[in-house]
Order: structure tokens, then sequence, then C-alpha cells
């Protein structure tokens, strides 16, 4: 994925962890077919990647820009 400009940013820990999956998922249906958005959590949200692999299975691309130790940075594209 080349560097770009994201039309929607994430910084996860700040969204209530009941609402927190759905509300990036519903981030990313908005986006437009070529847009990414960044994502950024305190923890490797690889529970979210499962998800992503599961309920938009091929609609995304997802690439890690930031793997921790504090602080995790996700690009995810949508196709």
């Amino acid at each position: 994925m080349k560097k770009q400009e994201f039309a929607a940013k994430i910084y996860a820990p700040e969204i209530e962890p009941r609402v927190r999956h759905p509300r990036i998922l519903d981030t990313f249906d908005e986006l437009e077919s070529g847009e990414v958005m960044e994502l950024t959590n305190d923890h490797d949200p690889r529970p979210l990647h499962y998800q992503f692999m599961v309920e938009r299975e091929s609609q995304f691309e997802w690439e890690y820009l930031e793997k921790g130790p504090e602080q995790w940075r996700v690009a995810i594209a949508k196709k």
C-alpha cells in the first residue's frame, strides 16, 4: 500500500469497548473504494483483523504502520 492521506482516523482507546469494533466497521463501511482509514490502538488489533477477514472478506487491505510496544497503527484500505 503506498503512502496516502487518510479519509478517516480512529483512536480506538477513546471509544467505549462495547461499541469499539462496530464503530470501526461502520467507519470502514462509509469509505469509498480506494480510500484508507488509519486505526491507532494501544494493543495489537489482531482480533479486529480476524473480524474484518470474516465479515468484510475481500473488501479490504490491512497494513501495519507501527507495531507497538505502546502504540499500534494500521492502514485499512477499502477495495
